[in-house]
């Protein structure tokens, strides 16, 4: 029988059980084409590969152009900030008349409007030519810190520890988990992708980055990303039909960047390693790469110092190196899969981004990082880009650029196909031709489960690390008024003690505070939204005139959220218990502080003694500093 284009929407919206994960038995078919006939493509029975090439056959050059493109779902403003639905209409030009199907939502709504609004999204797609579905990408939704263009909080997903914090456990089983909680959470919705894990070494203590990696050490690193790529795609021999697609970034080298300053800005636009160092930071990937990542995601620096194989690394962006792209990644390391470049790596950067000031600030208009490449025209960015090795551009939102340069003749139809190949068979790996729609009912009961918040609240004890104890066992006996900073009173009266306005009456001061950091860059559009700079505490710190005003109270407990490694060399001998976290609820971090939870954490960097300690170290290599105050893997009471 024929299965008519609009039944999986129908299914869907009447509230009916949508198709069965399985997909279409061998009688029904999506006619995608609308030409009343099973083409080989809209056969469920056939393999992957012969029904992308039936695909492939099928596709216009235009049609190819607008694939490579990962473009961002309208809602509020262009790049999807702030609103609570997409703007349809600009989806249907850029679905319709651009023939793009891969986009980032970063919309924050209830998971019903999320999956009603992603299955509206499905619908214009299946009104195009060939009906491609649409790969619906995210950055982290799971985690308690959100960054413009690095993750997303909200929206009720379960919240978890920050990968940092994940990486603090040791425990890959639980990353796993949390891994399996999350693709569940997202396919609920009608999400496909997710831009992650981080494989990152966090190498230099200033970056702001950071806390989304699983740390310094190139072997945890890669047992935690290894596990974390299984949790979401479902296994360890690649993406599953109802699996998350995983992109592993940022290949490779990002964390050596000199002063910690960002690859996003004209000013941290270099990475600076050598051979042996880059080795380190290659390792990190090894676990992904063994779990079947789907995809990799280039790193925006420049690499100097860099060498492969007897020949130093061209001087441009990992997006448009061969060396890097081709020569490692395909060559030595034999990836097979999606490699998705970074956002805005071929636009221009203009003075708003390479000279902002007060009265002309960075703004989003102005992102662009064409690191090494500023000479070349767009043309010339995607043309070089595509011979590197990148199969789909992020960020683009039209691939006119690009289809200039493949009717100058810039790029080969060898490579245009390939990449092509490798972006539609990830839509038929994931089950999306044969049904991309999602159930907004279940999407409700999935996303928002108690038990998978459970989970979530128990790693976010598991991850704290206690950095100092006083030498005597966590507790709360004896406790009946406390004295508060960025603590929530509620959960506080939850304990049934009385909050006080002075330390000094307080049998208890809990304390939770962020590590130091400067806005050196307030006019830049990234740089004025990250942490940069020191990393100690100053008189005249609202955080550290709060440490020393809780030395009143009988006892006092400070919690650090570690997002950089702080310096806490003038604060341990001032708190009776100094704790590490890595994103936890106040709920989490009393539970810990009072002995009703168990901290089981380790430091996933070391932290320095000094600001001299930290400028005297190499970036590129992972807990160099000298003398630190608390090694990489520290904790007390852990075994």
């Amino acid at each position: 029988m024929k299965l008519q284009v609009c039944l999986s929407a129908l299914l869907v919206l009447t509230g009916c059980a949508p198709l069965s994960a399985g997909g279409l038995s061998q009688a029904e078919y999506r006619d995608l084409n609308h030409n009343g006939r099973k083409d080989v493509y809209e056969d469920a029975t056939r393999s992957i590969d012969d029904r992308v090439d039936d695909l492939l056959a099928q596709m216009t050059l235009e049609e190819k152009v607008g694939a490579m493109m990962h473009g961002s779902l309208p809602a509020g403003d262009e790049l999807g900030h702030g609103g609570t639905i997409y703007d349809l209409a600009q989806v249907e030009t850029m679905i319709g008349e651009r023939h793009l199907n891969s986009f980032i939502t970063r919309l924050v709504v209830a998971p019903r409007r999320l999956a009603e609004q992603n299955n509206a999204i499905q619908r214009l797609a299946e009104k195009t030519r060939l009906g491609v579905p649409v790969t619906i990408s995210t950055d982290p939704r799971n985690h308690f810190q959100a960054v413009l263009g690095a993750s997303t909080a909200g929206g009720g997903f379960s919240l978890w520890p920050e990968t940092l914090g994940l990486a603090a456990t040791g425990d890959a089983d639980l990353v796993r988990r949390f891994g399996d909680v999350a693709r569940r959470e997202y396919r609920a919705v009608g999400i496909h992708m997710a831009l992650s894990p981080q494989a990152d070494l966090a190498s230099e203590p200033r970056w702001p980055r950071g806390t989304a990696t699983f740390g310094s050490n190139p072997a945890a690193v890669s047992r935690m990303a290894g596990a974390y790529v299984e949790g979401f795609q479902g296994g360890v021999d690649g993406v599953r039909q109802d699996g998350v697609a995983t992109i592993v970034k940022h290949w490779v080298g990002y964390g050596a960047e000199p002063e910690g300053f960002d690859g996003h800005n004209v000013y941290g636009r270099v990475a600076r390693l050598d051979d042996a160092s880059f080795a380190q930071h290659v390792a990190a990937f090894d676990g992904a790469f063994a779990a079947q990542v789907t995809g990799v995601m280039p790193t925006y620096p420049i690499l100097e110092g860099v060498s492969l194989d007897g020949k130093p690394l061209e001087p441009v962006a990992a997006g448009f190196n061969k060396q890097v792209l081709t020569d490692l990644l395909r060559g030595h390391k034999g990836f097979k899969g999606l490699v998705l470049s970074d956002w805005a790596i071929t636009k221009d950067c203009n003075s708003a981004c390479t000279a902002p000031t007060s009265d002309h600030p960075q703004e989003a208009k102005d992102i662009g990082m064409p690191w090494g490449v500023e000479t070349l025209t767009q043309p010339q960015r995607f043309a070089k880009g595509v011979a590197a090795g990148i199969d789909q551009f992020g960020g683009v939102n039209d691939g006119a650029m690009l289809l200039q340069a493949v009717q100058a003749g810039d790029v080969p139809a060898a490579r245009l196909d390939e990449a092509v190949r490798h972006i539609m068979r990830l839509k038929f790996e994931l089950g999306l031709f044969d049904n991309p729609y999602v159930n907004p009912e279940a999407a409700e009961q999935v996303v928002g489960d108690p038990a998978a918040q459970a989970q979530a609240d128990l790693a976010q004890r598991k991850a704290q690390v206690i950095l100092e104890d006083g030498g005597k066992p966590l507790t709360a006996e004896g406790v009946r008024t406390v004295w508060l900073y960025n603590v929530d009173p509620e959960d506080a009266h939850r304990h049934g003690w009385t909050v006080v306005d002075n330390p000094a009456e307080a049998d208890l001061a809990i304390l939770r505070v962020n590590a130091p950091f400067d806005r050196l860059h307030p006019h830049h559009f990234f740089g004025s939204r990250q942490n940069e700079g020191r990393l100690d505490f100053r008189d005249g710190d609202a955080d550290y005139e709060a440490i020393k005003q809780a030395r009143a109270a009988r006892r006092s407990v400070v919690a650090i959220n570690l997002d950089r490694p702080a310096i806490l060399t003038n604060v341990r001998d001032k708190a009776d218990v100094l704790i590490a976290t890595f994103g936890a609820s106040d709920a989490a971090v009393l539970d810990v502080a009072t002995g009703q939870a168990k901290a089981e954490g380790r430091l996933p960097f070391e932290l320095p003694s000094s600001m001299a300690a930290v400028e005297a170290q190499d970036p590129a290599r992972p807990d160099d500093s000298a003398a630190p105050l608390y090694p990489y893997g520290y904790g007390l009471g852990v075994n």
